[in-house]
């Protein structure tokens, strides 16, 4: 099977899982009180999930254009973007096919830095992030600029894999880990808030864990 048919079969299965609303608990849980969200299950291995391409970059490959409402777009290169100051985090991250996994080790370029570079224009609302696989996923301002995103290139230590997204992987621990673009190449800075990919088949547009946000209203 090609890798066009899995992310087609892929695809039909989530938006099912998003007409049957799979894994919905109808329980809210509050993250200052409960550290796993409802639904979720703790796993320790990395779950691999992607839509059947594993794009390999190299160094010198590698771009990351910002673009949109900003009043300093900018092109990273690898090197350029690695001068950057580099910073370490921890953070849970939860799936919305329900499995969690506890105190991850980041180390990467705090998305908050990268903002301060390209100064985002006051009718900025939202962004999309889009990948080298031609993934794309939306987040509002408000969620991209958490003092918890990251723009990460090292897990545990060691530089990300590309099965899990490398060289260079969004990291936004209170959203669901769909949201956190894997291969990123691109963020648009938007006036509103547009689907992407997942968004457009059915789920989310924010996809708060803890509202167990894993599916449309629509």
């Amino acid at each position: 099977m090609s890798s066009e048919d899995d992310v087609t079969k892929l695809t039909a299965t989530k938006r099912k899982w998003a007409a049957e609303g799979k894994f919905l608990t109808g329980r809210i849980s509050r993250p200052d009180t409960e550290r796993l969200p409802p639904g979720q299950h703790l796993v320790k291995n990395w779950p691999v999930l992607d839509l059947g391409q594993q794009p390999e970059i190299s160094p010198l490959q590698w771009r990351l254009d910002i673009r949109g409402e900003v009043e300093s777009p900018l092109t990273f290169t690898w090197d350029r973007f690695l001068a950057l100051p580099q910073r370490d985090f921890l953070s849970d991250i939860h799936c919305v096919t329900t499995w969690s996994r506890y105190d991850n080790h980041w180390r990467g370029v705090s998305v908050r830095d990268l903002l301060d570079l390209v100064h985002p224009r006051p009718e900025a609302d939202a962004v999309m992030l889009t990948s080298y696989d031609g993934y794309t996923t939306n987040l509002l301002l408000s969620d991209f600029a958490s003092e918890e995103a990251l723009l990460a290139t090292h897990w545990e230590g060691e530089p990300l894999t590309a099965e899990h997204g490398g060289p260079m992987r969004l990291i936004l621990p209170h959203l669901y880990f769909w949201k956190s673009a894997k291969w990123l190449t691109r963020i648009d800075f938007l006036r509103r808030d547009q689907p992407g990919f997942w968004e457009k088949n059915g789920y989310h547009m924010r996809g708060d864990p803890w509202a167990e946000e894993r599916y449309s209203d629509d």
